[in-house]
């Protein structure tokens, strides 16, 4: 905690640079002072998990957590802002949602831009800690799913009318960027595999692109995987934490649910058996409309096709870091064989059902 960001395949040479580059270098003992220095909070700094950034937890001695981070240098600041004031809008419109709260600096700015041993300027913030356990060690439930989907349902509301000049940041993770994973299918095995993917982007060219301009849209959170929640370790059917706002998007909205259900997938029977709790409890909070509903098995499809596709061309690319690359690769495969043996509109119709609309 906080999470591990996805890592996007670079759509442009600025995202390549940030891939590439190497997290920051700090000490515990770098991060205790900045800590003091620039929040004045005083405790002992340990670090956490990171794959892109340099981050710390920070404990007092009254017993007060805080993380410290410090962005890669090769990331857009625009990009690292507009993670800063989404939790501060988040803040404002939902209280209660369980996200970090970004604190300011002794300068009264929540970000404090400071430089590297090589002199690249990078941004130092500090959050709250949130307490919990991760989704993806805890057990399952139909409760906990439903809790997912209406607090990815309130966060999606309450990132409504939230605005920011970073409108133009691009990620291949974004699902409306599917057709660009053409391109990348050679770097899947030949083969069925390659044969699913090909088929699920068959799929969307076919049937999403050509109305992607109807959809609602808006900045969404767009990672709601098991490595980004936290869940209560005395009842894991609640929601304690949602982390990692660094594959934030302006992207269809459906595309943030989508993104969410393709971690919640059954993996024998109907796919959407378990996932239809989520997205069931999603609408319950934030109404789809029908377009949008009846688009969610191949904007599923899609992102699976987008994990299984991404994470084959990352790991050949980055053979050093294959078991960080691949821990979702797996259920992205076993996912895409459930869909290919689900016809489309029976899908549409079980969706329809879940969420009380009438079935065509």
């Amino acid at each position: 905690m906080p999470a591990v960001q996805s890592s996007p395949v670079p759509s442009s040479p600025g995202e390549a640079d940030s891939l590439s580059a190497p997290p920051p270098v700090f000490s515990e003992v770098d991060a205790a002072a900045l800590a003091r220095q620039h929040f004045g909070v005083e405790g002992t700094a340990s670090k956490l998990t990171s794959e892109r950034d340099a981050n710390f937890r920070i404990r007092t001695q009254g017993g007060e957590s805080y993380v410290l981070k410090l962005s890669n240098p090769a990331e857009e600041r625009l990009v690292t802002n507009l993670q800063t004031e989404a939790l501060r809008h988040v803040a404002e419109k939902d209280p209660d949602l369980p996200v970090q709260r970004v604190f300011r600096n002794a300068g009264g700015t929540y970000e404090e831009i400071l430089s590297d041993a090589a002199g690249q300027p990078l941004v130092l913030r500090l959050f709250s800690y949130l307490e919990g356990e991760p989704l993806h060690l805890a057990p399952r439930s139909a409760a906990q799913r439903r809790n997912l989907g209406s607090n990815l349902a309130r966060l999606t509301r309450a990132l409504a009318d939230f605005t920011h000049a970073a409108t133009h940041h691009d990620l291949q993770w974004d699902i409306k960027h599917a057709s660009r994973l053409w391109q990348l299918t050679p770097h899947v095995e030949a083969g069925e595999k390659r044969q699913l993917v090909e088929r699920v982007l068959t799929n969307f060219d076919r049937q999403v692109t050509p109305v992607m301009a109807d959809l609602r849209t808006q900045f969404v959170h767009n990672d709601l995987n098991p490595y980004n929640v936290l869940v209560d370790s005395q009842d894991p059917a609640k929601v304690a934490g949602i982390l990692d706002f660094g594959d934030m998007v302006w992207t269809p909205l459906v595309n943030d649910l989508a993104v969410a259900s393709s971690y919640q997938l059954a993996l024998e029977g109907d796919p959407l058996a378990e996932a239809g709790d989520l997205i069931a409890a999603y609408h319950g909070v934030l109404p789809l409309h029908e377009i949008e509903l009846d688009l969610l098995y191949d904007l599923i499809a899609a992102r699976l096709a987008t994990t299984a596709t991404i994470t084959s061309w990352r790991a050949a690319r980055y053979p050093e870091n294959n078991d960080y690359i691949l821990r979702n690769a797996p259920r992205a495969w076993a996912g895409l064989a459930a869909f290919a043996a689900m016809p489309r509109e029976q899908a549409q119709e079980n969706l329809r059902r879940l969420c009380g609309l009438e079935v065509r």
